[in-house]
């Protein structure tokens, strides 16, 4: 019995043993080693081109991936007009795709949920609901009729073997029509990724049709979940470009929205899931959403009270999957290779394949005719000519086709091409019945429509770009029924989106050293905005420009004016007087900034070296104003100090020049007075009694307000809100302690019981927030905390009673707010109202803002306030 060999012996093998088994050595390594790390880069690669040519990446021929085109070619083979279950489907399909059945079910089911090259019967799921297809043994498919012509001939499509080598695979289905660009793609490989969007089946051959009749042509995406888009920056389906996409929302009631289609790529489920993540994140208010959809989509959305169904729209594409972004990104395999291009590029290279898919079939087509009038004329001469008769006496095949070729030789001119002796086998095929019923007449008439099938033939090749044009208006008339557009395209107004939005930054200004943006924050404080506003700054050397909000950004030295810029504001109009070197005249001017450049400088002067504004003022209705203009002292004029109106000259464009005001230096100008706004406003009541606005003079005057003015609202919760001054808005007139116009200058006194501290707190603030129809909690929110006085009066004056001393004695004093804390930000916790204990606090009875009665049961009279204030 043989020794087992030792282990330990086996690897300690000297050299020359190793030479002898494993061949020659050089540096103690074999000459054919190959290090792991070599094998690891080869096998990449081709992992690598594998995925990206084998399964993640569409051809551009045919716009299938791999396992698609083996699905279609697998029901191909199967298909004899009846459905077939979708199982049976997946076991022919493994015959040419070397993955599993799950692979195959899926891109299956993917395409027939496309509705374009597959029939389908049963439960094949809801891209809408994202609800699964049923299991492979309960759902049945078969190949559409449009796949069915457009797809497949065999006499023109390149085959290789299949993985295994039994079978015949399709390298291309000869697909003429541009099908990744009607049913979309979506892959990701190793190192790229492609996306293509699906577009629509009638616009894509009318495209196709402008492209082979030489006009330029645009295609946009159209999605089957239908919704709104915007292609402002489709950037032709290329890398860096975006579309938006929007749920379609309509308004039932003014509580109730009505969400009727989803965007594409986002469910039912996952946008029910954006709205309450949203509603919970305090960005929407509603009170419930539900899901109703069956044949249509319907998500019908219940809004908070108090809040305007069009604002809420505006929130739901805010902040929720109503409005969705999609980056294209097109990109095929061509000639064995990754290509990215454009939608266009790739629509014009299937239009061509698709044009020389035609011409190879009417080549084919004509031999195929050619052929059979050939073999008629053959068959008409042998059986005319009886030369049948000439083989009687022959004794071989071999006479016999030598007879026969020789009997055909006089006719030999005749024919369309020369004869061979395969047909000359055929002939000797013909039956004798064939040749005793053979009807002459018959067969010129035969071969009379053979020639004009052929003369067709030849015209369809000679004029192919009007024969393929036909074929896209014969697919279009034929299939395009039902398949209109049924995404709308639209411009998307993205102050919508700005409208809503909530003011998460505070933005700081430098003015000396001329940065701006929202990390200034030891610098001066101009007002809340949010990270998707525009800043308009102007500067003493009279330009200004408008930039993206930042954290920090240089805009310049000397600013004299920094604010969020609206697009579009016509009512914001700026007055400005500026001296021009060039002239040493000062002019006024009034104007409006409705349209910029971003980052770009404009110049409000004449543009000479050394011109500067005099005076500028903002004013939000366009109102006039009076100023007060001092010349210099040393001039020669008569009169130097004289008054200027705003109102006497017109509203014009940033770029006009101005009213001159004086050709005398300027020392200073000052504002006399503000006049009324040249645009107008309307004035708005507030009636208590239904917590309504109106303009029928019911209720409180509030103002008159002109665009963008605001209404400040307090709620005895210690809330503040800022409102439009729409007239549907309402408001708890039980709640409502202090509802006025809103001026930011405003400075808003409270005392409040914080019950985390068990004491009384005082603050003052301004409102610095931004954001309307949004509450803003200003005292503790520690539960039992409680609101005690608020006021917008300027200097108001508590009246303060509490126990002092031992034995403990009731004091009475009055103070006013302003001496106890200063104004700080309204998130300020503020200062402790007294070191005593209090027994009572409220507004002194001299001052006519006293807001108790509307002020919770904590204080309603001296003493209530009960244990709150017991040791």
């Amino acid at each position: 019995m043989a020794k087992k060999k030792n282990k330990n012996t086996e690897i300690n093998q000297t050299h020359e043993e190793q030479e002898v088994q494993n061949g020659p050595l050089k540096n103690g390594e074999l000459e054919s080693t190959t290090h792991v790390q070599d094998l690891y880069k080869d096998w990449f690669l081709d992992y690598a081109s594998y995925v990206i040519l084998e399964r993640a990446v569409p051809a551009l021929y045919d716009g299938l991936k791999p396992v698609q085109r083996r699905i279609l070619h697998a029901m191909k083979r199967m298909d004899d007009g009846r459905y077939h279950k979708v199982a049976n489907i997946i076991g022919h399909t493994m015959q040419f795709h070397p993955h599993g059945d799950a692979a195959i079910g899926d891109a299956l089911v993917n395409l027939g949920q496309k509705e374009l090259l597959i029939d389908t019967q049963g439960n094949w799921g809801d891209i809408r609901t994202g609800d699964s297809a049923a299991a492979a043994r309960y759902i049945e498919a078969r190949l559409s009729k449009f796949a069915l012509e457009v797809a497949f001939n065999p006499d023109i499509t390149e085959w290789q073997l299949s993985y295994d080598g039994r079978q015949k695979e399709p390298v291309h289905l000869p697909m003429k029509f541009p099908l990744v660009l009607a049913q979309g793609a979506e892959g990701i490989a190793v190192g790229l990724s492609t996306r293509i969007l699906p577009h629509n089946f009638n616009e894509l051959l009318d495209a196709s049709i402008d492209i082979l009749q030489g006009k330029k042509v645009q295609i946009f995406p159209d999605f089957p979940t239908g919704g709104y888009i915007d292609v402002t920056n489709y950037n032709d389906g290329k890398r860096g470009g975006r579309v938006r996409v929007r749920a379609k929302i309509e308004i039932a009631d003014k509580q109730t929205l009505v969400i009727k289609d989803v965007p594409y790529g986002v469910t039912t489920s996952s946008l029910i899931d954006s709205i309450i993540k949203a509603n919970d994140s305090g960005k929407i208010k509603i009170k419930r959403v539900v899901d109703n959809t069956a044949e249509e989509v319907e998500i019908v959305v219940d809004l908070a009270p108090g809040i305007s169904p069009q604002v809420a729209i505006d929130a739901l594409y805010a902040f929720t999957d109503c409005e969705v972004s999609i980056s294209p990104n097109c990109c095929v395999i061509y000639k064995d290779k990754p290509r990215f291009m454009s939608v266009t590029e790739l629509l014009k290279a299937s239009t061509e394949h698709t044009l020389e898919l035609l011409r190879r079939e009417l080549e084919i087509k004509r031999d195929d005719l050619s052929e059979k009038l050939f073999f008629s004329s053959l068959e008409k001469i042998f059986i005319e000519n009886r030369i049948y008769r000439n083989i009687e006496e022959c004794e071989t095949w071999e006479s016999v086709i030598e007879t026969i070729d020789k009997g055909l030789e006089p006719f030999k001119p005749q024919l369309l091409r020369e004869v061979t002796q395969e047909d000359i086998i055929k002939l000797t095929e013909i039956k004798i019945k064939r040749i005793s019923k053979y009807n002459s007449f018959k067969a010129d008439e035969l071969m009379r429509q053979l020639q004009e099938d052929i003369d067709q033939v030849n015209y369809h090749l000679a004029h192919l770009t009007e024969y393929a044009i036909d074929y896209f208006k014969h697919l279009k008339e034929k299939y395009g029924k039902g398949r209109e557009r049924k995404t709308e395209i639209r411009v998307f107004d993205a102050i919508e989106v700005a409208q809503v939005a909530v003011a998460n930054q505070k933005l700081y200004i430098n003015r000396k050293d001329g940065f701006i943006g929202y990390g200034l924050k030891k610098d001066e404080f101009v007002s809340e905005c949010s990270d998707i506003d525009d800043i308009i700054v102007f500067r003493k050397d009279g330009k200004f420009l408008v930039t993206k909000v930042s954290e920090k950004t240089f805009v310049g030295k000397d600013i004299i004016h920094a604010a969020v810029w609206k697009k579009g504001d016509t009512r914001t109009t700026y007055n400005m007087i500026y001296y021009d070197a060039g002239s040493g005249r000062s002019y006024a001017k009034r104007f409006n900034v409705t349209a910029i450049t971003r980052d770009r400088e404009y110049d409000l002067t004449r543009g000479a070296k050394g011109s500067k504004v005099l005076y500028f003022s903002v004013n939000p209705n366009a109102e006039s104003e009076i100023v007060t203009v001092h010349l210099s002292p040393n001039c020669k004029a008569r009169k130097k100090v004289f008054d200027f109106d705003f109102g006497q000259i017109d509203i014009k464009g940033r770029g006009a020049q101005g009213n001159i005001v004086t050709r005398w230096p300027v020392r200073r100008v000052v504002q006399k007075e503000v006049g009324e706004s040249t645009i107008g406003g309307m004035d708005i009541y507030y009636d208590p009694i239904i917590g309504r606005l109106n303009t029928e003079e019911r209720g409180k005057l509030l103002g008159n307000f002109d665009n963008g003015d605001l209404i400040l609202v307090i709620t005895n919760d210690g809330k503040y809100m800022l409102t439009n001054f729409e007239l549907t808005n309402r408001y708890d007139p039980e709640k409502v302690i202090v509802i006025e116009k809103f001026n930011p200058e405003t400075v808003v006194s409270a005392v409040y019981y914080d019950a985390e501290q068990d004491n009384f707190f005082v603050k003052r603030f301004k409102i610095e927030t931004q954001t309307t129809d949004k509450p803003f909690t200003f005292i503790s929110e520690s539960k039992g905390s409680r609101l005690i006085v608020a006021t917008t009066e300027q200097d108001p004056e508590l009246e303060i009673e509490y126990l002092k001393g031992r034995p403990k004695k009731e004091f009475s004093e009055k103070v006013k707010i302003s001496d106890l804390i200063g104004v700080k930000g309204w998130k300020a916790r503020g200062n402790r109202l007294s070191r005593f204990q209090v027994t009572y606090v409220g507004l002194a009875e001299d001052d006519g803002n006293n807001n108790e009665s509307d002020l919770p049961p904590v204080v309603t009279g001296k003493g209530s306030q009960l244990n709150l204030f017991e040791d």
